[in-house]
């Protein structure tokens, strides 16, 4: 190919090829790939009339066919060095660029672009200071050049020394942009700069860039590297002692263990915080001696980290009307309680981000708690765990012990969760009146946190050391008294009282629940035994005497097993063929057969036959209790009065209130005012094994002193309670509806109350209250005409005094 002659100011007529993301510089060899038509057609030309063509880029590579206004105006010469045609439409071409240029104007667009250009003067300058600075800059150019081929590990040798080899800063610098990772608009623009110290000056802050950025890269590849050596030399390390173990024999299988817990962590779903808390311990696990006792530790605290459910739960079955029948099909009665459940259920539905309730579940024994929150449980479809609080005194069996100690545990909500397997389940903290409090320190303290949802979200237990979400937590706990709950405690749960069953109630739980129950532990069908009502009722009401079905169920038990012994004795009777169906009818009659005579019998009338016996209502534990006040008069005394029953102080000071009422009353009374100084006084309350304390039983003393003084006997089948003041007026007290069960069951058919009491009585079931007869006193003297036999009319005299 011919040579001409570029010589700056100069202009030529030159064929136009665009180069996509190309930018060719002066004295730089590029290899292009050509394969567009006006393209193709521009190298045949060139080719064969040996002329140079100029090189233009394309200001955007999207446009296949571009127009003048595509390319920039400045380009460079170029000489075909070589050309290969791979088809018929493509070739490979080998250029070299001479000089720059800048397009002046075009001549024509076909076949193919040609145009006018001018070559640009690229001579140096002349000022002595500029030389001078063009000198420091090239030097600082081949610098930096050198060092940026060392970093590149797959450049060649010889690069280093091509650098070396240019003495030219212009031919340098337009090879080191040509091999520069940069973006062909930076490229352009240095083309574009003619000026040799300005070119210099940025081509040396680009490289510099890139120089930077390549220590950066060599920096991360090599902590990359000797993190990945490192692994590997532990990995060879592990592996080789393993095989050493294998040969002592000492290996027992523990590094696939922690391999296997290792993967446990990686699968397991688990917080980012304690994600991370079993990631550090794995590594400390990894380092440790398995004979270590600080191994075991760690190893357990990581298991148990692992079995907590940290994010698993079950989804509700919010049901409302299903609920409905599930709590209907377990328990018979309670509606109270049922209608909490089912609004809980109807809020969760219609807001999904409720926090869990507290609910406290308070009644006497065997009415139901416990076994209330599995039907709660089921009803929504949650996991149950119990927890016994009874006896408990250390606080650490809530919060867990911390692991500095021997046999460190996690608390027993903690437990409860582990053994439920969800986040979410119905956990009942069972007897949580019998918590105790001694130098250990006090577990109520360490409940007011699980039992607060504006705390429990954040549940701190001593072993974990993380926070654990009880947010999702129904709790309900159940109590016999509230009373030994302590204040902070009480507030935090939602209170639901059960009073006790009554004989009705009984009858029904009876034919639902126990008997069933009794007929299959047994072993034994309703084929074989016929338990009739009237034997039923025998049981409730002379073989026990209880608030809940416990005893109930004992007694039916008891009966279970006569029948069963009756029914096996005629399966070993019959030696061939079928054995003959037994069955057993036990009708009122019989069951003395089977329990023995009766416990329990209505002896009411019989203890008030005699004047100074009056019957009151007491609350227990157990629930409502008929309570007998007996008093007695001895001649020739000094006017002692004696207590004894085990009475608190509180109910001796009701006693001496309403003694001292009648005697400043002994005329309306019709009493000799002088008894004080004829008579002693005992009152006794009997079962006097029994503690008793508490103001209810004011006017029943009142009655019971005032029967014993005018000879006037108490009606047999009137029970009262009320507190007494010393002006005669009558108090409200509470446990309303546990007396007015007590006196239910007892026989009882008038009952008096306080007239503030009235309210108390809507809680009581229409059956009871149809057959009882109530009364309601504000003052005491309305009680002679309503519970004594008979008018007092006259002084009540003692003939042998007289």
């Amino acid at each position: 190919m011919s040579e001409e002659k570029h010589t700056p100011g100069s202009f030529h007529e030159l064929s136009i090829l665009p180069l996509r993301n190309t930018v060719l510089f002066p004295q730089v060899v590029v290899p292009l790939a050509v394969g567009r038509a006006k393209s193709v057609k521009l190298i045949e030309d060139a080719v064969q009339s040996e002329r140079p063509i100029a090189i233009l880029t394309q200001k955007n590579a999207d446009t296949d066919d571009p127009d003048l206004e595509d390319l920039y105006t400045i380009g460079t010469v170029a000489r075909i060095l070589k050309v290969v045609k791979i088809a018929s439409d493509n070739y490979s071409v080998i250029i070299q660029g001479q000089s720059r240029v800048r397009l002046d104007e075009l001549i024509t667009d076909e076949p193919f672009f040609k145009g006018r250009f001018e070559v640009l003067d690229e001579g140096d300058s002349d000022d002595q200071a500029v030389q001078v600075e063009v000198e420091a800059l090239f030097m600082n150019l081949k610098s930096t050049a050198k060092q940026v081929v060392n970093f590149i590990p797959a450049m060649p040798k010889e690069a280093s020394q091509m650098v070396d080899g240019v003495n030219d800063p212009g031919q340098l610098c337009d090879f080191v942009a040509a091999n520069m990772d940069i973006s062909p608009e930076e490229k352009q623009a240095i083309l574009e700069t003619v000026d040799l110290r300005e070119r210099l000056k940025t081509v040396v802050t680009l490289l510099a860039r890139q120089l930077e950025v390549l220590r950066v890269s060599d920096k991360i590849q090599s902590q990359i590297k000797e993190e990945i050596d490192k692994n590997q030399r532990e990995y060879y390390l592990r592996q080789q002692l393993k095989a050493i173990k294998e040969q002592l024999g000492e290996l027992d299988g523990e590094g696939n263990d922690l391999e296997d817990l290792a993967t446990a962590i990686e699968e397991a779903d688990l917080p980012e915080e304690v994600e991370e808390v079993c990631r550090k311990q794995m590594n400390r696990l990894r380092m440790m001696q398995p004979a270590s006792s600080e191994y075991g530790v760690t190893r357990t605290y990581l298991e148990t980290l692992l079995d907590i459910p940290w994010k698993t739960g079950t989804d509700d079955h919010l049901n409302i009307r299903e609920a409905q029948v599930i709590l209907d099909e377990d328990h018979y009665d309670l509606e109270k309680v049922k209608k909490r459940i089912v609004e809980y259920l109807a809020v969760r539905k219609l807001k999904n981000d409720m926090k869990g309730p507290i609910l406290c579940l308070a009644g006497p024994p065997g009415v139901g708690k416990t076994s209330l929150g599995r039907s709660v449980a089921r009803a929504l479809g949650r996991k149950f765990v119990r927890i016994s609080l009874g006896g408990v005194h250390d606080e650490s069996e809530v919060r867990g012990h911390r692991r500095t100690y021997v046999g460190a545990l996690p608390g027993r909500i903690v437990q409860a969760l582990r053994k439920a397997g969800t986040n979410n389940p119905v956990l009942m903290l069972d007897e949580i009146d019998k918590v105790g409090r001694d130098f250990r320190g006090d577990p109520s303290a360490a409940l007011l946190e699980v039992l607060d949802p504006e705390q429990n979200s954040s549940f701190s237990d001593h072993y974990v050391e993380i926070p654990v979400d009880l947010s999702n937590v129904l709790f309900i706990a159940t109590a016999n008294q509230l009373d030994p709950i302590s204040p902070p405690l009480r507030d935090r749960m939602d209170v639901i009282e059960i009073p006790g069953y009554t004989a009705q109630d009984k009858m029904h739980i009876s034919r639902r629940y126990l008997v069933p129950k009794q007929l299959e532990s047994h072993g034994i069908t309703e084929e074989n035994l016929e338990l009739t009502d009237e034997a039923l009722d025998q049981i409730i009401r002379n073989h026990t005497r209880e608030a809940g079905v416990r005893t109930l169920e004992r007694r039916v038990a008891d009966i279970c097993r006569g029948v069963a012994v009756k029914v096996a004795q005629s399966i070993s009777d019959a030696s061939d063929g079928e054995p003959e169906q037994v069955k057993i009818r036990v009708d009122a009659g019989d069951v003395d057969e089977y329990l023995g005579p009766d416990r329990y019998q209505y002896e009411v009338a019989q203890r008030v036959a005699q004047p100074g016996v009056a019957t009151g209502l007491a609350w227990t534990a157990a629930g409502g209790d008929i309570l007998f006040i007996e008093a007695t008069k001895m001649q020739q005394g000094k006017g002692e009065l004696v207590l004894t029953g085990q009475l608190g102080d509180v109910m001796k000071e009701s006693v001496r209130a309403a003694l001292s009422y009648i005697r400043s009353n002994v005329e309306s009374f019709h009493i000799d005012p002088a008894f004080m100084r004829q008579y002693d006084i005992h009152l006794h309350v009997p079962a006097g094994a029994i503690p008793k304390d508490g103001p209810s039983a004011g006017i029943t003393m009142f009655i019971a002193l005032l029967s014993l003084l005018t000879g006037v006997k108490v009606r047999p089948d009137v029970a009262m309670t009320g507190e007494i003041t010393l002006r005669g007026n009558v108090l409200p007290v509470g446990g309303i509806k546990e007396k007015v069960l007590a006196a239910h069951r007892s026989g009882i058919k008038r009952v008096i109350l306080p007239e503030r009491n009235k309210k108390d009585l809507l809680d009581v079931s229409e059956d009871i209250k149809n057959d009882l007869e109530f009364f309601f006193v504000g003052h005491v003297e309305n009680l002679p005409e309503l519970v004594l036999d008979g008018e007092i009319t006259a002084p009540a005299g003692d003939s042998a005094a007289e």
